[in-house]
């Protein structure tokens, strides 16, 4: 893929009725088209660059509307072309008009994230601080948005360069031996080799250590409730969200169909899941919707493993146990305000804790306890660590770190210099797919997919 020199024009800002609109264009026509419509209020020779200006756009002595500009000339600005910026009345209708005069005018309508990969393409930001743009508009937590913005400023990509640097510093050594066939690699240099080898993957191993917390910060934890049924399940699921969203009764098998929340839990996001209790249905319709709960574990990042805690655990109780099997589970007795029973000993070896979906009693214990595992070492210092969150970026870490495993495996094993650099080469193209060095157009196009139209 490489970089589009016509320009280019979408709405900046969100669809429907607001106080301002802003109509974006970028390439070599944005001044030229700026200057062809727009009627300056006060006359003058030159629209100096990064100034706002106050005026009127017409067409053909019709007027479209009373805007204010800017106009900001390359390089200093987001896609390192020229750029203007037209604000104009936040009228749906108003900006389309705009849209269509600069289309009819020559510009195209960009495509979804253009002006970022414009950005990307022309070298002003790498893909890493690409794909921070996306994360930090669809933050859901403070958190994810500060994860996002370290990003943006190049704290990833800084720490992902001096692989690179390192690394390559290893392979200008190599390929002495390389280019000199006769000598051999001598203990000294092997040495070094070794020590500076196991340095790279030990700091890339503290780093894809990171993901799960990142991951998990930015996509939000995926929370699944799981009982039989009557054992209070949407009761708790109410109790943590603060408001009634599940249908309670006393009837068995009220929740036909898994309901989904949102919840910010100390900075962490939270997909509650309320599931169909589990047992053997009555019904097809029951029968369903313990098919689709069983379905749901697989996908979990924690079960809530949800039991009567004032009654003994029958078969109904085991065979959620059964299916919550081999996930990462929490057993939640609820019905604290009742008179409490032991638990069997099936049960007793899951981490427990008893609360009262109707009193709020154990609610605060069982909020720390489900986000602790997840945000364990990042209480508090999350603002100053550098994370992995992209599922992308760790793959592809991950064969970097395999490839400098094999090259120090081939160290020791005394293998030709050429094979000891071919690993470390395939180490760099791993590291230069995160940062976009080596990223094959159809991952640009997915990653830039994403984006709206306007950024």
């Amino acid at each position: 893929m490489t970089a589009a020199f016509d320009t280019i024009v979408a709405p900046a800002t969100p669809s429907g009725e607001g106080g301002v609109g802003i109509v974006r264009l970028s390439g070599p026509a944005a001044e030229p088209l700026l200057r062809r419509f727009f009627q300056p209020t006060r006359k003058t020779l030159s629209l100096d660059s990064h100034r706002l200006y106050h005026g009127r756009i017409y067409h053909q002595d019709h007027l479209l509307d009373e805007v204010m500009v800017v106009l900001m000339r390359a390089p200093r600005t987001y896609t390192r072309e020229d750029v203007a910026e037209v604000h104009c009345h936040g009228g749906s209708l108003v900006v389309r008009r705009l849209l269509d005069l600069f289309i009819e005018s020559g510009a195209r309508l960009a495509r979804p994230g253009e002006f970022t990969l414009r950005a990307f393409l022309n070298g002003r930001i790498d893909l890493t601080e690409a794909e921070a743009v996306i994360d930090l508009i669809r933050a859901r937590s403070d958190t994810a948005a500060d994860i996002a913005a370290r990003q943006m400023e190049g704290q990833l990509s800084r720490k992902l360069y001096n692989f690179r640097e390192q690394i390559a510093d290893l392979l200008a050594l190599v390929e002495a031996f390389v280019d000199f066939p006769e000598e051999e690699v001598g203990s000294l240099e092997q040495e070094r080799l070794l020590r500076g080898g196991e340095k790279i993957v030990q700091e890339m191993d503290g780093l894809i250590a990171t993901f799960e917390a990142g991951r998990v910060l930015r996509d939000g934890l995926g929370v699944l409730l799981l009982g039989r049924p009557n054992v209070g399940k949407s009761s708790l699921l109410n109790a943590l969200l603060g408001e009634a969203r599940a249908i309670v009764t006393e009837i068995p098998g009220t929740t036909r169909d898994t309901v989904e929340e949102s919840l910010i839990l100390n900075g962490l996001p939270l997909r509650l899941i309320d599931a169909a209790g589990v047992r053997e249905p009555g019904d097809p319709v029951e029968a369903e919707g313990v098919k689709r709960a069983m379905a749901k574990v697989a996908s979990a990042d924690l079960v809530l493993l949800v039991v009567d805690g004032s009654k003994p655990q029958g078969e109904e109780d085991r065979l959620v146990l059964a299916a919550a099997a081999g996930a990462k589970s929490l057993l939640v007795a609820n019905k604290s305000d009742l008179a409490q029973v032991p638990l069997a000993n099936d049960f007793i070896s899951l981490p427990v804790v008893r609360v009262s979906a109707r009193t709020g009693e154990g609610l605060e214990e069982l909020k720390s306890l489900i986000a602790a595992p997840f945000l364990r070492g990042k209480s508090g210092d999350v603002a100053d660590t550098i994370m992995l969150s992209d599922r992308r970026h760790r793959e592809a870490l991950v064969r970097a770190r395999d490839s400098l495993e094999k090259f120090l495996a081939g160290l020791q094993e005394l293998v030709s210099a050429e094979f000891l650099a071919l690993e470390l080469r395939e180490g760099l193209d791993a590291l230069g797919e995160i940062t976009g060095e080596t990223a094959p157009g159809q991952i640009l196009e997915r990653i830039f997919s994403r984006f709206c139209i306007g950024k």
